[in-house]
């Protein structure tokens, strides 16, 4: 769960209540919490608590609340933090890249004696998937291949509400692979980007938009798929499914619910996944029990389609041998399409899934996706940086005054310059690499200042 750079997510209560005295005869106001972290049941929760209390008292308890805020601890992987707010505890782990993918955060053991009781968050960002899907669970396998491939997809609902969390829920479905396209679970006429979305001179971008307003039907009619959503109704069978149909049938503002696109699927649908949550309906299994079910398919699925790739490219990496020293890293090889497809005959998806389908179809058009090229990018990052961790190491290792023997004096300097930029570099880019490493490092930088003129040593120690 990163930080985002480049957007906020706002989160909303709203608030609509009866009042003559105004002139639409409605008091209308929203509390919108700003930040560039998802972690969306915390924050509507936080607001759950805050947003009733404002709007009796306003300012003076946003700002009794902001001065808590600001005494909590930072977001740590892995930790569990205790956050105090307007008399109430919120408890919440904060997710860890190790943690066990599908599997519910630990239990807190050393519960602390709060008062009061503190309020537990199961988790800080995970939606209800199953209450999300419920009208189009027969369509999950589509869906979630639309969204690994980056396509442009409409999302239009009832409200506000619905919007997003189909959006957050179609985004979510991917993981642990992360989703690298844009989206907007709430988009309206006023964003700044309504005409380059509706204009119809260029390709939508890879984007996933929700709407409300029924005069999307007509503006965003050349999208090539396009949800749109009716009420949610929980009742005790499956609510109505939405039908797959033509993007000509999208003509009218009272269109029916649906999944307007063309798209064929490159696997078979999972009816054994649809059956059981029918039979969890029936038997009114709990609706976190059903979302449990869902997320772990999607988890395995994703998984399926990654894994052939974590490993071609773990092949890519320079054997831990050929780094020396006083040499530069060698360079991970370059990722080649072809060669992949040609390891996927005895390592392929097919070892993990059981769904049959045109598996290379879909790896060769995830390979024109921006999933692919974030996906990649991340891992050739990781792989460099283990890189300079393991040339840190080997460098530790070796025999420093021994390489000095017959070496000039540029060569030394620049030798130092060198390994100063490397621990430099390992710090700031929080590096894979043990302290003591980077210590010895240092100690090294000194050994080898330690032997030059008395000039070169009074410039090297200030440069």
């Amino acid at each position: 769960l990163q930080r985002e750079s480049a957007h906020y997510f706002g989160y909303v209560y709203f608030r609509q209540v009866k009042d003559s005295s105004m002139k639409r005869g409605y008091f209308q106001k929203s509390l919108v919490l700003v930040s560039r972290l998802p972690y969306l049941n915390l924050f509507q929760s936080l607001l759950q608590l805050i947003a009733p209390e404002y709007f009796d008292k306003l300012e003076p308890c946003l700002e009794a609340v902001c001065n808590e805020i600001d005494q909590w601890p930072p977001p740590v992987p892995g930790q569990t933090l205790n956050l105090p707010v307007m008399g109430v505890v919120i408890q919440v782990r904060i997710p860890s890249r190790v943690d066990k993918p599908g599997s519910s955060p630990a239990k807190q053991v050393n519960q602390e004696n709060l008062l009061p009781a503190p309020m537990v968050l199961p988790s800080i960002h995970e939606l209800d998937l199953f209450r999300c899907f419920q009208p189009v669970l027969i369509h999950i396998q589509m869906l979630w291949e639309l969204m690994l491939l980056g396509e442009p997809i409409v999302v239009m609902a009832p409200s506000p509400t619905v919007s997003s969390e189909m959006v957050l829920a179609l985004t979510s479905c991917l993981a642990p692979l992360r989703y690298c396209c844009d989206y907007r679970p709430y988009f309206t006429i006023h964003d700044s980007e309504f005409k380059e979305y509706t204009t119809r001179t260029q390709a939508p971008p890879n984007i996933v938009v929700g709407v409300t307003n029924p005069f999307f039907i007509k503006t965003l009619q050349h999208w090539p798929h396009i949800l749109r959503i009716g009420e949610l109704r929980m009742s005790g069978d499956l609510p109505k499914q939405v039908k797959v149909k033509k993007l000509t049938k999208l003509k009218t503002l009272d269109t029916k619910p649906g999944l307007y696109t063309s798209y064929k699927t490159f696997l078979h649908k999972d009816k054994s996944l649809i059956k059981k949550l029918l039979k969890g309906i029936q038997r009114k299994r709990p609706s976190e029990v059903q979302s449990a079910l869902l997320r772990r398919h999607l988890l395995e699925l994703t998984q399926s389609f990654i894994i052939p790739l974590e490993h071609y490219i773990a092949s890519l990496m320079p054997l831990q041998r050929a780094i020396t020293p006083w040499k530069n890293p060698p360079q991970i090889r370059p990722f080649r399409q072809e060669d992949f497809m040609k390891s996927l005959e005895h390592a392929g998806p097919q070892l993990t899934c059981v769904l049959k389908g045109d598996w290379l179809g879909l790896y060769r058009r995830f390979f024109r996706s921006p999933n692919f090229d974030g996906w990649y990018r991340q891992r050739h990052k990781e792989m460099t940086q283990k890189l300079e961790a393991l040339h840190l190491e080997a460098i530790c290792e070796a025999n420093i005054v021994a390489w000095m023997k017959d070496k000039s004096e540029v060569e030394i300097v620049d030798l130092v310059l060198k390994l100063r930029e490397k621990l430099v570099r390992a710090r700031c880019q929080h590096l894979p690499v043990k302290e003591e490493t980077l210590q010895r490092v240092a100690l090294y930088i000194q050994t080898i200042i330690g032997s030059l003129p008395e000039d070169l040593q009074a410039v090297l120690h200030h440069p």
